[in-house]
């Protein structure tokens, strides 16, 4: 069985430097995404998992709506992500009402390089594939 969640890669780009917002929970890193609920549509799960886990509302897809997806893992999740631009570098880590604190424990604005530290192999693919899209 396979379970879906969508994302988003949130970029933002000044001065010809690009940062990638990412998210820690517990010692893994990702950015921000959930599980798609049924009857909703992917992108719509994007945008709202990026609000909720974030509080950034306000993005651009400089791409559309092309996507990458990860390959399965964890019992057949698979995780889809759009590259979507910001303006802001403001981040609010938002409660998760099943875990009445925020979902995740740190979040960071990171070039490529460091992220490339911080992410998982999986993980790298989605990040490579975001900075050939730019």
């Amino acid at each position: 069985m396979r379970t879906l969640s969508a994302g988003i890669i949130p970029i933002h780009r000044k001065q010809g430097k690009t940062l990638f917002l990412i998210l820690r929970s517990y010692k893994y890193w990702d950015f921000p995404k959930g599980t798609v609920e049924e009857g909703e549509d992917p992108f719509q799960t994007a945008l709202r998992e990026l609000k909720e886990e974030s509080g950034i509302e306000d993005v651009e897809f400089p791409v559309g709506k092309i996507f990458v997806e990860t390959e399965p893992y964890a019992n057949g999740k698979v995780a889809r992500y759009y590259l979507g631009e910001v303006n802001s570098l403001n981040v609010v880590l938002g409660l998760s009402p099943e875990l009445c604190r925020p979902e995740h424990h740190e979040y960071r604005w990171v070039t490529e390089s460091e992220a490339s530290r911080l992410l998982n192999d999986r993980l790298l693919k989605i990040l490579n594939w975001a900075v050939q899209n730019l």
